[in-house]
């Protein structure tokens, strides 16, 4: 019998997606013979344990009897169970420095770790994540918060909406002034933003008119790679090349930040990849934006002025341009940026269901199998040992 358990998150602040829910689970146990899910009791669920309990599933606090645990965050060391398969994301794939001890304790318990974010097509796109839903609640946040530092419209905070659906509704009736805003990615995230852009009503246009033409209504362009980015010696783009060797790359954003009036970031970053512009161009007095919306929120990585993470209670803070210190959102002289590391939750319940969909169908399928080449590229560490794939972290799990 394959018996999956549900995890109570134990980071702090507590998570409050899930990575199936009730009605996952209910479907799981019916359609997948042998297959039995525990949940283990939580506070903090976007689908309370009566929820996870009146579809039939069984609620305790002791997961021993589970061969694969799944949650969402990283877990703490004093709750992770020896000899024990776990699906989380661990934030370890970088070397994070504050993920070092949680690597130790998964050797030391013969742990063996997926890592979601390590989940990929064999074109190296990502399988499972919520990056949609961040892109939406990012893109929201990014127009609220131009809104709140312009003064002409009102949006109020996707938490406090019951759900997606909900959140369309608050649209009705919105009239955006004629600004112009800069959508990176092609990812999830990057689906999100463009969701948000055809609810309100906001045009595409293309990059040479973008930055040729004003408009009478408000308009955004969408820049992926080959927009973004350009060979330092012959001045092409290709993609491959690119993400390998990506130091060989300059990037060309600066065209367009005269042009724009927000600034919705969606695009992937590592230390190799140039970003988008340097703190110093703030200075320019043709840095015209005026608020950014970092959704995939590197600290300075793509967006220099990301100064760290802001949270859901208070998502906003000011960059001042000459100084580049913190400052309080809104100020004149400043850069209002959007940079929070947990925006789905936000809208934890359309994410919740939208991350169990994805991991019912491209995951959970490949480990009743018994296992395939995705999950053998996402299995970080096999009964405490790193794997063939992840040996360059050998220095960062050492003692």
């Amino acid at each position: 019998m394959l018996v999956i358990g549900l995890i109570r998150e134990g980071k702090i602040p507590a998570d409050n997606r899930v990575a199936l829910t009730p009605g996952q689970c209910k479907w799981l146990q019916k359609h997948v013979e042998g297959c039995k899910i525990l949940v283990q009791r939580s506070p903090n669920r976007c689908f309370s344990d009566q929820e996870y309990a009146d579809a039939g599933i069984e609620i305790t606090d002791d997961l021993s009897a589970c061969s694969i645990l799944l949650g969402i965050k990283e877990v703490p060391v004093d709750m992770l169970l020896a000899n024990k398969t776990y699906l989380f994301f661990s934030h370890t794939k970088k070397k994070q420095p504050y993920n070092r001890a949680l690597m130790h304790a998964l050797i030391d318990k013969n742990i063996t770790l997926i890592d979601y974010e390590c989940l990929e097509h064999e074109d190296g796109q990502r399988i499972i994540g919520f990056g949609f839903f961040a892109g939406i609640v990012g893109a929201h946040n990014g127009i609220m918060c131009y809104g709140n530092r312009t003064g002409a419209y009102q949006l109020n905070r996707v938490v406090d909406v019951k759900d997606y659906r909900e959140l369309i509704h608050t649209y009705f009736g919105l009239k955006l002034p004629n600004i112009k805003i800069a959508v990176t990615g092609s990812g999830r995230v990057a689906h999100g933003i463009l969701e948000i852009m055809n609810l309100m009503d906001v045009q595409e246009v293309e990059p040479d008119e973008y930055i040729s033409r004003s408009f009478s209504y408000p308009v955004y362009v969408h820049l992926k790679g080959a927009d973004l980015y350009r060979h330092k010696e012959n001045g092409t783009y290709q993609r491959d090349h690119f993400h390998a060797s990506p130091g060989e790359y300059e990037c060309v954003f600066k065209q367009y930040y005269p042009h724009t009036d927000i600034l919705m970031n969606g695009i992937y970053w590592d230390q190799q990849i140039p970003r988008l512009f340097e703190m110093d161009d703030m200075k320019n007095p043709s840095f015209r934006i005026q608020t950014i919306a970092d959704i995939t929120d590197d600290k300075g990585g793509s967006i220099p002025c990301n100064l760290g993470d802001a949270t859901i209670d208070d998502p906003v803070y000011g960059v001042d341009k000459n100084s580049v210190e913190k400052t309080e959102p809104y100020l004149s002289g400043s850069v209002d940026v959007m940079a929070v590391g947990n925006l789905p939750n936000e809208l934890p319940r359309d994410a919740s269901k939208y991350f169990g969909e994805q991991l019912i169908k491209y995951v959970l399928e490949d480990i009743i199998k018994g296992g395939t080449d995705t999950l053998d590229r996402a299995t970080i560490l096999q009964n405490g040992q790193l794997t063939s794939h992840f040996t360059y972290l050998s220095d960062y799990a050492a003692r």
